[in-house]
């Protein structure tokens, strides 16, 4: 790859902020939506809405004035959350409303309403409620309450017409999932955006049968159980870690047992429902509503986050499902480079040191959520919707697909092969390389101090990883061409531990070359034409990206549930075995002059929990069961370990 000249790079990141423009509102801060100005173009209300066994749930409803003044009348737009629809009483507003200020000044009917059990909602919550498929007249669930409340809001509130479109993130994502099965048919449009799809399989809960340790911890620590009835959300009180190391705090914790005593005091059943359930049983399993998105009626746009720390799996999971059982006539996937919710938030023009070189997160509310809605509750613009509407990274563009994964993407296999080589080729000689795993000193997903999980670690510099000898290396010649993976990643290690049971933690990553510009870092202004150079005027230095190990998708695998998550099975120690498991999709480009990178290891920690390396329940270690174990990684012949990449030819 050509090298970037200092005149390239100086022209470039002048251009940027060009490039990157997005059009303003019309009548610029006139229109910027605060709470003052919904007060003043909103009416609200608040309604106890019925369910059918007779329990009431807590509606915040914001009408427009001019329902009352002119007769207009409108769509509506819900959310319905566990995380409150504060502020409470019709004389406090809220500073928003809507997925984002664009549907405020659009005008919807905008409702919000806690769930069942959360805040001012009567009943009793249940984290996550499972859904049942076969109902009888008494039976209820969190698609019942959606349609119960969209029947009565249809018939009570002001100047609503009897469309509604659904949207929520995260935990409000599974509502809006969980609302569209046996959909009301009013509900036409429904996005469940970054939804909790399936706390088991790779979203917040465990990856792969690892636990998310350290996000599982500090969510708890704040997310409680209502005691006593209805009532606002008390003033939280921020846990106190006692250092911002997180590392040795959760060291010091040990087992994740100790939690429940020491900092939970047995008072935090969620905490409990998650470390009680370490396989993929019936509580989890009834509580994976993406396997009852079957002939969905309503439109749907699926969002999600390429660098998704808390719910990667879920939009890709639900579309993919979706599309294999009588899917509806738009069913759109959106990813874009975005963490945990950042689509609804900010420009999207870069995360931790990654610049994507354009507004991203602008652009996707503007042209692709709200054009969604508009089209569907109000009938204005085009019915051109694609199947797939993803942000390749790489090469930093938008891209449109008739399907996702795209059918042109080509499995291509890269192999593990001696002296930390990755080959095209599958290599002819056979070994293997073996590093020992010590709990006691497990490796961190960060090269930093954090207590809480930086919503940027997705994209991280890998190199201080790289450095350590129990995480093994494997890299690619300098790439020749592009070469853009396009969906799910396949991973087949064969590997044996001394143990039985290990972790395998997989990383793909994407390395720089040496002369890689950082434009996010700004330069200093160049000199006045003109004035002349001397020692003690030194040209502006360009920040380099050069050496950068860029996290692209990385995964552990906890090995007991090689065979099955349901029913794990310990390594026999010394034994050769396999781990066969996919990565979540990528679309990314590694450009030419980069090289592809391999990394495993057998920990990510506080990330995921340590294992032993012992069979056995982890949540119920003493400090006596973590063991050293050696693990080894076979390559080479018919049976070593590989990575098949979706590519797509060009």
């Amino acid at each position: 790859m050509s090298k970037i000249t200092r005149s390239t790079a100086l022209a470039l990141l002048a251009a940027a902020p060009l490039l990157c423009q997005v059009t303003a509102a019309p009548g610029g801060a006139a229109n910027v939506v605060n709470r003052d100005w919904v007060r003043e173009n909103y009416t609200k209300f608040e309604y106890r809405v019925p369910m059918r066994d007779g329990v009431k749930l807590f509606t915040s409803v914001y009408v427009p004035k001019d329902v009352f003044s002119d007769e207009k009348t409108y769509p509506m737009m819900m959310q319905r959350t566990g995380y409150s629809v504060a502020p409470y009483g019709i004389e406090q507003y809220r500073a928003s409303l809507g997925p984002s200020d664009l549907f405020a000044r659009e005008k919807f009917i905008f409702v919000y309403q806690d769930v069942r059990g959360r805040y001012m909602s009567e009943g009793v919550y249940e984290l996550i409620r499972p859904h049942k498929p076969n109902k009888g007249p008494k039976d209820l669930d969190e698609s019942t309450d959606t349609y119960d409340t969209i029947e009565w809001l249809t018939k009570n509130v002001p100047g609503a017409v009897a469309k509604v479109g659904m949207w929520g993130i995260s935990q409000p994502g599974f509502y809006a999932s969980a609302g569209m099965i046996d959909a009301h048919p009013a509900l036409v449009a429904v996005s469940p955006q970054a939804p909790v799809t399936d706390y088991y399989l790779g979203d917040d809960v465990y990856h792969n049968g690892a636990f998310m340790l350290a996000h599982r911890f500090a969510f708890y620590m704040g997310f409680r159980n209502r005691e006593g009835d209805p009532e606002p959300p008390k003033p939280a009180i921020p846990f106190q870690f006692g250092s911002p190391d997180g590392y040795d705090f959760y060291l010091e914790m040990g087992s994740l047992a100790n939690a429940n005593e020491k900092y939970f005091k047995n008072q935090q059943p969620f905490w409990n429902l998650n470390i009680d359930h370490t396989t993929y049983d019936q509580v989890w399993q009834s509580r994976a509503i993406w396997k009852y998105l079957k002939n969905i009626k309503p439109a749907v746009m699926m969002v999600g986050g390429w660098f998704d720390t808390e719910d990667p799996m879920g939009p890709l999971r639900q579309h993919s499902f979706m599309e294999k059982n009588s899917p509806p006539a738009t069913n759109m996937l959106v990813m874009g480079p975005w963490n945990h919710g950042g689509f609804a938030r900010g420009d999207g023009d870069r995360l931790g040191r990654l610049n994507f070189g354009s507004k991203t997160s602008a652009y996707y509310r503007a042209n692709i959520e709200l054009p969604f809605f508009v089209h569907h509750l109000k009938g204005k613009g085009e019915n051109k919707f694609p199947r797939a509407y993803v942000f390749e990274t790489g090469r930093n563009q938008w891209r449109k697909f008739p399907a996702w994964p795209p059918a042109g993407a080509k499995p291509t296999t890269i192999h593990l092969d001696a002296k930390g080589k990755l080959a095209w080729q599958r290599p002819g000689g056979t070994g293997f390389d073996e590093y020992i795993s010590d709990p006691a000193k497990p490796v961190p997903y960060i090269n930093g101090l954090a207590t809480r999980i930086p919503n940027t670690y997705m994209t991280e510099d890998q190199r201080f990883a790289a450095a350590r000898p129990d995480v093994l290396v494997y890299k690619s010649e300098v790439l020749e061409r592009d070469v853009t993976v396009t969906g799910p990643i396949q991973v087949d290690l064969k590997v044996s531990t001394t143990g039985t049971d290990s972790d395998f933690v997989v990383k793909i990553i994407d390395v720089y070359p040496g002369d890689a510009v950082d434009y996010n870092v700004p330069l200093p202004p160049p000199p006045a034409p003109g004035a002349a150079l001397t020692p003690s005027v030194p040209l502006p230095a360009v920040s380099t990206m050069g050496g950068y190990q860029q996290l692209v998708r990385g995964e552990p695998f906890r090995g007991k549930f090689r065979q099955s998550f349901e029913k794990p099975v310990p390594f026999e120690p010394g034994k050769p075995d396999r781990i066969t498991f996919a990565l979540p999709d990528v679309a990314h480009t590694f450009r030419a002059g980069h090289r592809i990178m391999v990394q495993i290891q057998s920990s990510w920690f506080p990330l995921t929990d340590r294992n032993p390396q012992k069979f056995m329940e982890i949540p119920k270690a003493l400090s006596t069961d973590f063991v050293k174990a050696t693990q080894r990684v076979y390559f080479g012949g018919g049976d070593g370990s590989k990575i098949t990449l979706p590519v797509e030819e060009r």
